[in-house]
């Protein structure tokens, strides 16, 4: 027996219900049936897949909306025509299942794109240290998969409101730009529109990718999301930086990590001109070669500038990452500084002086001595005496 054959023996069974009450009866069995299938198919796919595949499980998941909604779709489609219904009721019914088609094929185009881009990224990982390759591969498939989400977005609600007389017209500007509400519409959409472009242009050429560090308006800190249209900065205490994605293309940054992650931090020192260098700098080499943050690469002690009455010195180290480097500096920066502080306490900055004599105005007895202080480039005196910063002496008369 054929489905029509066997769908008119039940009309007439059912003679004595209303055509209307058949009719909903009908394609709600049908709706019914339908998902019945798709969670019986469901469960025997997952049995026969097991545990042992974990990418076919995730593709079982992920498809099962749009399969769901494909197989009602297609049944009720199937029994439409035994319904009893009207001619404007079934046109309708027909209307409805055909924006529940377009719908669909939208879906199903969001799942495919989800799911190629998974499997793509399946063989490449962020979560070590060398992972240059990694980044570049995450940033451009993730950034071209929003902008062809989006891309499928519009054109699945163009097909939409084209099935529409009514709205025509507005799917037809959406897709084509077409016309005065198009022209309003698109300078409207401009920022978003310059920043779906910027995206591209980011996936292509790639200046930042996911998980580099950066330096955006004065805040360091690593890329953590790269939208269609913004980009998330996880700061270093942990705020969020929100930048458009049309910055990074307009405006200058720092990416500490275009190439490699490898960095090299410095440390500056302000000492006293009696600063012992050679034995500082093998006192840093000591203290970087020991430290499992060190990378074997950069290791130095200069002096870059003498000041009028410290020398600045630099320490250089490098290590693989910025947070490595980062807190490599702190370690170096303490224990260089309880070094000079317990083995060289005079060789921090200080503070020079000089106590001039000169005669005073006489008091009642016709003599008088005034003791004036000037640095160290003051006028010679008569008796000059060097001080240091915190001591006290007295010239006498």
């Amino acid at each position: 027996m054929t489905l029509g054959a066997f769908l008119a023996s039940t009309r007439e069974t059912l003679f004595w219900i209303p055509d209307w009450i058949y009719a909903i009866l009908l394609l709600s069995c049908a709706a019914g049936l339908a998902l019945l299938l798709h969670r019986t198919v469901k469960r025997v796919l997952r049995r026969l897949i097991g545990s042992g595949n974990p990418f076919l499980q995730t593709l079982v998941t992920r498809t099962q909306g749009p399969g769901r909604m494909a197989l009602v779709i297609f049944a009720v489609a199937v029994v439409l025509p035994a319904a009893p219904l009207s001619s404007p009721a079934a046109l309708s019914v027909a209307k409805v299942l055909l924006v529940a088609f377009i719908v669909l094929v939208g879906w199903s185009a969001l799942t495919a794109i989800e799911l190629a881009a998974q499997f793509y990224l399946r063989r490449f990982r962020i979560d070590t240290d060398d992972n240059l390759l990694a980044r570049k591969h995450v940033t451009q498939i993730n950034i071209l998969k929003r902008t062809v989400n989006i891309l499928v977005v519009i054109i699945t609600t163009s097909a939409v409101l084209m099935t529409f007389s009514a709205v025509r017209q507005y799917g037809v500007s959406l897709i084509a730009s077409a016309g005065a509400a198009g022209l309003i519409v698109g300078l409207a959409a401009r920022p978003v529109l310059a920043n779906l472009i910027a995206g591209v242009q980011i996936a292509i050429t790639q200046p930042i990718r996911i998980d580099d560090a950066v330096v955006v308006e004065g805040e360091w800190g690593w890329i953590e999301e790269i939208t269609a249209t913004y980009v998330v900065i996880k700061i270093w205490d942990w705020r969020r930086l929100i930048v458009p994605l049309s910055h990074f293309i307009e405006q200058p940054f720092q990416n500490w990590t275009r190439n490699t992650g490898q960095i090299i931090g410095s440390v500056f020192f302000y000492t006293d001109y009696t600063v012992p260098v050679d034995i500082l700098r093998a006192k840093l080499e000591e203290i970087v070669k020991a430290s499992p943050l060190w990378d074997g690469a950069v290791v130095n002690l200069q002096v870059v500038e003498a000041e009028t009455e410290t020398l600045k010195l630099r320490a250089l180290m490098s290590a693989r990452t910025s947070p490595r480097a980062w807190d490599l500096r702190c370690e170096v920066r303490e224990k260089l500084l309880a070094f000079l502080q317990a083995e060289y306490p005079r060789a921090l900055p200080r503070r020079r002086a000089e106590l001039v004599e000169t005669q005073g105005p006489a008091g009642d007895d016709g003599r008088g001595d005034t003791i004036r202080k000037t640095d160290k480039r003051g006028k010679a005196g008569n008796r000059p005496t060097s001080l240091d910063q915190g001591s006290v002496a007295m010239a006498s008369g």
